[in-house]
């Protein structure tokens, strides 16, 4: 215990992200980055940015880029919440919509970093059982006591609901807030920004960081009824004014207007997803069904530790998480064709 310490900076386990060595150079697959860079026009306008700008503070509204996502959603620039990347905002909903030892549902296994708001906030974490699939049992989220946040596509596993079960949930808890993270859900699952307008408890989360390829930058958005707007705003304010920087809102415009990029961008890691997990199940690996950006794999034999610790010894990180239920498993994130190659290759010594 140190002396100077809050009891919750004592306290607290902070969220472990993907390891970052430095001893040598690593192909990435653990960390859900996009492999390929933002598109040309984020780097043009950020070179040609005016330099002098950065003496001065930002929008805090980041309005050019509200007024962006309004039009494109067809909605109102109230609806929406720009964020320091997802996170934050995250962050931001479990202290706008839960009270110091409200219940939270999630998934037992999902992002982790659900269970360290819930510790950070003294939020009463309430963890519901993936069935034997991983999958989401729906009825289980049916008339909550207190609100619910749900990723979907969900991580570690990449497996996603469908539009319909997701408003089932909306519907069995119209007096909770109901938040659907949708980090991943470019890369194959179906979005519920469409129900924004038909139900006031539905927060829809984003980020800039997989499909646009910007997780540099730190850049997010939220879509919903303007009165959760309004609390996710009442903590913004309360803690800081201007979290998004001059040059994050530059390339969130750009990536945002590049539409065409982004969605090539998906459509390639998509194709080469597919096509790692028919090499994957050729050398006896279980494969979730994955609608992200990387894959969730369990081989029949070797396990999942010793894959993750001989394929680092060859220069290929994947993400190992030491959780009792998913102990056997390795998060593969999606590279490019070339990185996959290499990464299958290493697999068949490592099970061979």
């Amino acid at each position: 215990m140190n002396k100077f310490l809050s009891d919750k900076a004592n306290s607290v386990i902070p969220y472990v992200q993907g390891e970052q060595p430095k001893d040598k150079k690593y192909i990435k697959l653990n960390t859900n980055e996009s492999p390929y860079p933002p598109s040309k026009n984020v780097r043009k306008i950020i070179t040609e940015s005016d330099f002098d700008d950065l003496r001065l503070y930002p929008d805090a509204d980041v309005s050019d880029l509200k007024n962006l996502i309004a039009k494109k959603y067809k909605l109102e620039t109230e609806n929406i919440f720009i964020g320091n990347g997802s996170d934050e905002i995250l962050a931001f909903s479990f202290m706008a919509f839960f009270n110091k030892g409200d219940k939270i549902y999630y998934p037992n296994i999902t992002y982790s970093f659900y269970s360290v708001y819930s510790d950070l906030f003294d939020l009463d974490e309430k963890k519901i059982p993936l069935k034997e699939d991983f999958s989401i049992n729906i009825n289980d989220y049916k008339n909550l006591d207190s609100g619910i946040i749900i990723a979907n596509p969900n991580a570690p596993t990449g497996m996603s609901l469908k539009l319909s079960e997701i408003e089932e949930i909306i519907k069995a808890n119209l007096n909770k807030v109901v938040i659907i993270d949708e980090a991943y859900i470019d890369f194959g699952g179906e979005s519920a920004l469409k129900l924004i307008n038909e139900y006031d408890n539905l927060l829809v989360v984003q980020t800039f960081s997989k499909s646009r390829s910007l997780a540099g930058m730190r850049l997010g958005f939220a879509l919903g009824n303007k009165e959760l707007i309004k609390g996710l705003k009442n903590i913004k304010f309360s803690f800081n004014s201007y979290t998004i920087n001059r040059l994050s809102i530059l390339a969130g415009i750009e990536a945002f207007k590049d539409e065409e990029y982004s969605k090539e961008s998906v459509s390639k890691i998509i194709n080469t997803r597919e096509k790692t997990k028919e090499e994957l199940k050729k050398l006896d690996f279980k494969v979730l069904n994955s609608k992200s950006n990387f894959l969730f794999i369990s081989h029949k034999k070797v396990f999942a530790e010793d894959i993750y610790l001989q394929l680092k010894e060859k220069g290929i990180l994947v993400r190992y998480f030491k959780q009792d239920i998913i102990k056997n498993f390795i998060r593969v994130t999606v590279g490019t064709d070339e990185e996959m190659i290499i990464f299958i290759n290493a697999l068949k010594e490592i099970v061979n």
